[in-house]
This record gives C-alpha cells, structure tokens and sequence, in this order.
C-alpha cells in the first residue's frame, strides 16, 4: 500500500547506514520514528527484516531482499525529485492546448513566435478546433474560449482576458448593390451572412453607445461557424456579417471591407483560459499562462 511508503524509506536507512543509532546520526530521523516504522512494515508484511538486540544488528535473507526492492523505490522517487528540478531549472516540455479556429489563426499567430523564441524547449500542440473539449479526460492543459456563460466547473481555473465585441462589416460593392443601411432594422432586407449554423430563421440582437438592445429576424444565405470564412466572402460582396476587430482589420486596410452601422456592437463572449487546479502545474505551463495573461489582457 502507499502509506507503507515511508516505511520501506525508514527500513532502507537502516540498512544503509548499519544500524538504528547511525541512521540517526546520518539523517537527524529519531531513533525511536525509525525503530517505529521498521517494526510497522515487519508487521505488514508478517516477516522479520532484521533481528536487533542490545548488541547485535543484522538484516536477515528476506530482509535484503525487501533491501533491494526499497533501493528500487528510493531511486525512482529521487528520480521524479530530479525530473521536476530539471523542469524548473529551464523551462521544457510539452504543453497541450485546445482553442477556437479563430483565436488559433489570429490571436496565437500573433503572439507564439516570441513565446517560442524565449522559451525554444517548450513544445506547444494545438488542437484548433470549436469542439468543446474535456479538459481532464481528454488530457488537455488548457483550453482557450470564448463563451458568454463561462465554466461553473470547481475542478477547473478559469482567467478572464477580455469581453470580445462584434461589429457588422460588408465590401462597399456590396453597399453600392444592395444599398447603404440607416438603422438595424434595414439589416431584414439584406444578404446576412451568420457564424450560427443550427437554424434558418435566427435573431440577431444589436447593441448601441448607450446600451439600447434591437433584436432583429434574419434569414442568412450563408451559415457556417468560422470568422475567417465569413471576412472572406464578406470580401468577396456576398454579404453583411459579424466580425470581431481582429480578424477584420486586415481587410479594413487594405478597403475590403468597411464598417456598417458603426453605431451597433453584438457581444461576442468572454474570451478566457481554462485549466486544471493550479496544484501540481509543471513549470512550462505555468509559465505559458502568464504568457497568455501578459498578451492578452486589455489593459
């Protein structure tokens, strides 16, 4: 059992050291605490390990055997010490993440060179998809999000980077076309474009500078969960959509795209780190986090 643990790691001492009274000396250990497991394994194991009296010590057959196999256990535990020593002496390993295609195509392309550069032993693996993945089971370290209603799990660490906004945008093509918009009721005449991909008929709720909601029925031409796609054909003077600031500037400079209603926001979500308790973090990923939270939190 494991809590006999301690008490082979008392027996070796022993042995090692000749004797009770020396692997005190050697150790600062009591006699007494030593004498005490030894005695506990012996009984747990219904052998004698040594035979001890006033004046003589020695470790019998099964005891050296018992020696031997606790010599295994003090190594592989000094091991692990050594393992997590070298972790912390220079940061390496392997980190494993689960984020958004968009956060993977903007947000991490942007601040991973300088990540990897400063710590060139760290390997990151990403998984880039907008699958809600279990963190635990599925032996994740992070995972990145963007939700409106964030995790309530106690077994999860959750740091908030920043609420993420959306904003409408269409090609000045498509304007001249389709005709220019004054209010978001005008948004029901138009070719939509939505990141919502399970309905037909969907809701489009908009906010103003002073808060003010409007909540507006659209049927989009195009539905399919990916920002990237939707600047694209935006682009390409399919139509209006929603698109965060991020993935939209690009195109806002080279004139692709131009801001419609630029009176109106939609929130995106929350865009925040998740990851197990903090208890037992190796240090690469520690260190990763602060990263995340260095970059990513708007000041």
């Amino acid at each position: 059992m494991l809590s006999d643990l301690d008490d082979f790691y008392c027996f070796a001492l022993v042995v090692e050291h000749g004797g009770f009274s020396a692997a005190e000396r050697a150790t600062d250990i009591p006699k007494s605490k030593l004498s005490r497991r030894v005695y506990n394994l012996e009984e747990n194991l219904g052998v004698r390990l040594i035979q001890r009296s006033s004046r003589h010590f020695a470790v019998t057959e099964i005891g050296m055997n018992i020696y031997q196999h606790a010599q295994v256990m003090m190594n592989a535990a000094q091991s692990a010490h050594d393992l997590v020593d070298h972790l912390r002496e220079k940061p390496r390993g392997v980190i494993k993440i689960s984020l958004p295609v968009s956060i993977a195509q903007n947000e991490m392309a942007r601040i991973l060179p300088n990540f990897l550069k400063t710590y060139p032993e760290i390997k990151v693996q990403l998984l880039v998809s907008n699958r809600r993945v279990d963190i635990i089971n599925e032996g994740f370290d992070i995972a990145l999000r963007v939700r409106e209603n964030l995790d309530e799990d106690p077994s999860l660490v959750l740091r908030k980077f920043e609420s993420i906004e959306q904003h409408l945008f269409a090609s000045q093509a498509y304007l001249n076309e389709f005709g220019m918009l004054k209010q978001p009721e005008d948004l029901s005449a138009h070719r939509i474009l939505s990141m919502g991909d399970e309905h037909l008929d969907q809701m489009l709720i908009l906010h103003d500078q002073n808060r003010q909601q409007k909540k507006i029925r659209i049927n989009p031409i195009v539905m399919g969960s990916d920002l990237m796609m939707l600047a694209a054909l935006a682009s390409q003077h399919c139509g209006i959509t929603l698109l965060t600031n991020s993935i939209a500037n690009d195109y806002i400079q080279t004139g692709e795209l131009v801001r419609v209603l630029p009176e109106w926001t939609a929130p995106h979500g929350i865009f925040h780190a998740v990851y197990p308790s903090r208890r037992g973090l190796l240090p690469a990923v520690r260190i990763f986090i602060d990263y995340l939270v260095e970059h990513l939190t708007r000041r």
